[in-house]
This record gives structure tokens, C-alpha cells and sequence, in this order.
């Protein structure tokens, strides 16, 4: 169940991140400042949440916990058409220029998830380690899970489901998914934690 969760969570960030240009393009074009501010906000926040999550994994770490993290993005992403043109379109007006308003309007909108998102592998590592014996390898194997979803995420979703669904249809889809991920993990109770043996 873990590794399906950093699997999916892995393909979810890259895939919203790949959606969030078409999210941006009717206000801001796809220009190299749009990409730019895109992928630094989504490496910003996913730098910001492993270091959060890696945090959070050394205080009382549960499968309970991960599942709040897990869920909060599902709600952003399940109410993101609601906001997300209202947040796009005021930047907009304020006319800051080409590079800060879709710096800003990436901020704004991907900078949380992103953030949430990255608490997962980080947050399901020390959940899963065992033994200091076996810890790189648990390590390395969530990461290598996170990084094969992000590929599959970015790969499915731009050659498929951009063209079969719309961008506000595809990110409350991955809402659903992240809060129904978020249901069982609730409930479970990991035998497993770090230090035990």
C-alpha cells in the first residue's frame, strides 16, 4: 500500500505540474517565462516538502498522519477549479510583467500541493524502515517509486489525457484519487517503524 502511495503521489505532482501550464495559458502564453516560474515554483515546493516531511517523520510518525497530508492536497486539487481562474485572472490585471506574474500566479496556486506532495516520500520512508541495516535501500526504493511515477505521470498525461479530457476535469480527478488514497490510510495501523530493531 506504501509503495503505491509514492508511486501515485509521485505521478500525481508531475502530471499537475504538466496540467498547470494549460492552467496558465490563457492568461500568461507558454512562454519560457511561464515554464520557468512553473518548474521552479513545483522544485520549491517539493524541496520545501521533504524537508517537512522529514521533519515531521522524526515526531510520532503514523499511516494516520500521512493521510492528512495526503488528503489536504486532495481537497486543493477537488476545489481547484473554484479558484484557480479568479487567482489567475487578478494577477493578471495587476500587469506585474511577463516574468513575475506568472511567477506569481504559480506561487499562488502550485506552490501548496507541490509542498504536500513532497512531504510523501520523506514521511513514508520512515515509516517503512526497519532496520538501519535495510534503511538506504528502503530509501532509495520509495524515491525510485516517487521518481518512475513522476515519469509515468508526465508521459500518460501529456500524451493521453490532455487530449481525451480537460485540464479542470483531470486535476479534480487527481483530487479524488488523493482523498480516496487518503481513506485507507486513515485506518491502517503500520507494524513497522524505525528504531524498533
Amino acid at each position: 500500500m506504501i509503495k503505491f502511495v509514492v508511486f501515485l503521489c509521485g505521478a500525481i505532482v508531475m502530471s499537475f505540474e504538466i496540467l498547470g501550464s494549460r492552467v496558465l495559458a490563457p492568461n500568461f502564453g507558454s512562454s519560457v517565462f511561464v515554464w520557468g516560474s512553473l518548474i521552479s515554483v513545483f522544485l520549491s515546493g517539493l524541496s520545501a516538502g521533504y524537508y517537512l516531511g522529514g521533519w515531521l517523520a522524526d515526531r510520532n510518525p503514523s499511516s494516520r498522519k500521512l493521510s492528512l497530508m495526503i488528503l489536504i492536497p486532495g481537497i486543493l486539487f477537488l476545489t481547484f477549479p473554484l479558484y484557480s481562474a479568479a487567482i489567475a485572472d487578478w494577477i493578471f490585471t495587476k500587469d506585474l510583467g511577463i516574468r513575475v506574474s506568472p511567477l506569481l500566479a504559480s506561487v499562488a496556486l502550485f506552490l501548496a500541493p507541490s509542498l504536500f506532495l513532497g512531504i510523501v516520500s520523506p514521511y513514508t520512508a520512515k515509516l517503512m524502515i526497519c532496520s538501519l541495516h535495510t534503511s538506504g535501500r528502503t530509501i532509495g526504493t520509495l524515491y525510485a517509486l516517487s521518481t518512475f511515477g513522476s515519469i509515468v505521470g508526465t508521459v500518460v498525461t501529456s500524451f493521453y489525457l490532455i487530449t481525451i479530457a480537460g485540464t479542470n476535469a483531470l486535476i479534480v480527478g487527481q483530487g479524488i484519487l488523493l482523498i480516496a488514497l487518503s481513506v485507507p490510510l486513515f485506518f491502517m495501523k503500520l507494524v513497522c517503524r524505525a528504531g524498533e530493531n
